[in-house]
């Protein structure tokens, strides 16, 4: 086996959800330093933003214990992108979506295309960082051969709806099979009438993340903004099991496929 073949992998429970790290590189010193970076920054990540601990800095801010002066830099951060995001979106992704402060649509793809970004800077180059079914990757999963992504079909469980073929992609996947109705339509102040399940495809995640949000809440308008939305594709999963995509969607559909997700 090649030293390529061998590579590093970890999975770490964080901000109620598990991340795995997927290296195909060979092991270095300063790529697990890296990988202990990384985790460290997820945990981080967690402290600040979840808004399931009262003593994190976002729930201290929603709630008015403390003013955005007396936050870290992240927060900061990440409110800016969320109000990019909501302008990019036409209100479709917000950041206070029931009134209340709550960036969680923006913060996980944020965490993970962060923690890619600390692997790359150490040498892993061929690398796949998946949180929560949000996902990173960049390189070849193998000398020569893509990564290759499955997408898990929401009506059917342990089947496949689609499989994403690249070297450097984002991947982001919003729905109800996991979470039930937890997305909420900021026009309407309520659950989302969205398809069963949509992915977004871009490079980068903390985009790609926040746009999958915003395109299941826009329910029937999501193709004709994917479509005319550059550097991102989208596949949809329909609850009455047709299916969708954008014309340059980095995958194959209508699949009957049971297995595993990444190779």
């Amino acid at each position: 086996m090649s030293d390529h073949q061998r590579g590093v992998r970890h999975v770490e429970h964080a901000m109620g959800t598990v991340f795995s790290f997927d290296i195909r590189d060979a092991s270095t010193a300063a790529i697990e330093s890296a990988l202990d970076a990384a985790v460290a920054w997820l945990h981080r990540v967690d402290e600040v933003f979840s808004t399931y601990r009262s003593d994190s800095a976002i729930s201290r801010l929603a709630r008015g214990a403390i003013g955005l002066g007396d936050c870290p830099p992240e927060v900061h951060e990440v409110l800016a992108l969320c109000v990019q995001t909501r302008r990019a979106t036409n209100g479709w992704f917000s950041h206070t979506p029931d009134g209340r402060l709550d960036p969680s649509g923006l913060v996980k793809g944020w965490a993970v295309e962060r923690a890619w970004q600390i692997l790359q800077e150490a040498g892993a180059h061929n690398t796949c960082v998946n949180g929560g079914g949000d996902i990173q990757l960049s390189g070849e999963s193998a000398p020569g051969v893509p990564w290759r992504v499955g997408i898990a079909h929401p009506l059917h469980p342990g089947e496949l709806c689609t499989i994403v073929t690249g070297h450097n992609l984002a991947i982001a996947t919003s729905g109800t099979a996991e979470r039930g109705a937890h997305i909420l339509s900021p026009h309407r102040g309520a659950p989302a009438d969205g398809p069963a399940s949509l992915t977004v495809v871009g490079r980068r995640l903390t985009l790609t993340d926040a746009y999958a949000t915003a395109a299941f809440a826009m329910g029937g308008r999501a193709r004709s903004w994917l479509d005319h939305l550059d550097g991102f594709e989208g596949f949809a999963m329909m609850r009455d099991g047709r299916s969708w995509q954008t014309r340059g969607f980095p995958g194959r559909g209508d699949l009957q496929v049971v297995g595993g997700t990444v190779g």
